[in-house]
């Protein structure tokens, strides 16, 4: 399968560049003024592995600089997991033996006041691919219902038009995340067997419809494992540019997730290792150092625990990838992946205030839901 990739978006270029890189240019990188793409190309870079402490460093005080000592939290909540998508490293793909679940109306309200009862006032809503068992019609009450209870209600579900974001950003959701998976079309084709989920270049434009929608916030990511990281990072960080400088008023953040045990036990083609992950996050905190970086569950006790305030300023907590689970009302086996930080949100705050971090549940009120345009 051929696509041509817009010109904004193809990261070839620094390629080379990045595998080419020496320690003189590491060095440079870290004492640029103002890094941008051939800086990040280079902290990407094999050479930049021994910098690995100085680039810690560095992406500390970027981030106590820009956005303090806080960490915004914030919990998924799984809605359906009906699915028609082929992905292969998918626990919801629909050649999987899943029983199939959504919640009703009453299992969602139980779910939502479980999850406010922990604090949390950010929920992430998720679903599969788009499918009659679960559309956008199915979806919007949802949204509707949760925004009366949270102030942030963000969703992780399948691409839409531009009338059907600003529908949804009239309805109370505030933020669309939505990952490429991988930037490497040839990749995707083969990652992507069947399914609407297939058409690369519907994806890539999605986050651009949600802020031509009126939403706020959008969270992007490359699913880690599926191509090169140097190529999946380099075009990650391009397409993030492109919609700063195109919505200039809207906000970003960048996820790292990497692929964890699922149903169906597809294993990647590239590991990333934790200090590799690291190396991106301290990365993309240095070339970026106002955008929030995020990371999720997915991850050890551990490697969250020495990343919190180092580079990342965002995390989920208690989460769970099954369809609900926070009640005794709903609550279903199935799991999209295994998590593997299962600490409450007493516990994870706590570790946060041993480290003089601030756990923070709210950080705008509903009065700031306005819908405006970019």
């Amino acid at each position: 399968m051929s696509i041509t990739l817009p010109q904004w978006l193809d990261p070839l270029p620094w390629i080379h560049y990045s595998k080419d890189a020496e320690e003189g240019q590491v060095r440079q990188a870290l004492d640029a003024a103002a890094p941008g793409e051939k800086e990040l190309s280079t902290l990407l870079s094999p050479a930049a592995r021994p910098f690995i402490e100085a680039m810690a460093q560095r992406a500390r005080t970027l981030t106590r600089r820009h956005i303090g000592r806080t960490i915004g939290l914030y919990a998924p909540l799984y809605l359906s997991s009906h699915c028609p998508g082929g992905c292969t490293y998918c626990g919801f793909a629909s050649d999987r033996e899943n029983e199939r679940h959504s919640l009703s109306a009453k299992e969602a309200a139980h779910e939502m006041a479980a999850m406010s009862a922990m604090k949390l006032d950010e929920v992430l809503l998720l679903t599969g691919e788009r499918t009659p068992k679960f559309d956008f019609h199915h979806l919007k009450p949802f949204i509707e219902m949760a925004a009366r209870q949270f102030d942030l209600v963000g969703i992780e579900v399948f691409p839409m038009d531009e009338a059907e974001y600003r529908e949804l950003a009239g309805a109370g959701c505030t933020s669309v995340t939505l990952y490429q998976e991988t930037y490497d079309a040839a990749q995707y084709d083969r990652y992507h067997r069947w399914g609407p989920k297939k058409n690369y270049l519907n994806r890539i434009d999605a986050p651009a419809r949600a802020l031509s929608g009126g939403l706020r916030y959008v969270g992007m990511g490359a699913l880690l494992g599926l191509s090169d990281p140097i190529y999946d990072m380099l075009a990650l960080y391009r397409h993030a540019r492109y919609l700063q400088k195109k919505y200039w008023k809207a906000g970003i953040s960048i996820s790292f997730p990497r692929i964890q045990p699922q149903r169906g036990d597809f294993q990647p083609d590239y590991m990333v290792d934790d200090t590799y992950l690291a190396q991106i996050i301290f990365a993309f905190r240095i070339v970026m150092p106002e955008v929030q970086l995020v990371l999720s569950t997915r991850e050890s006790q551990a490697f969250r625990d020495g990343m919190a305030g180092v580079g990342v300023s965002k995390m989920s907590v208690a989460s769970k990838t099954t369809v609900g689970g926070y009640s005794d009302d709903a609550g279903y086996e199935e799991s999209q992946f295994q998590i593997s930080d299962d600490r409450d949100v007493e516990t994870f705050c706590e570790m946060l205030k041993s480290k003089d971090l601030e756990p923070v549940f709210k950080n705008w009120d509903t009065v700031y839901r306005d819908g405006a345009e970019y």
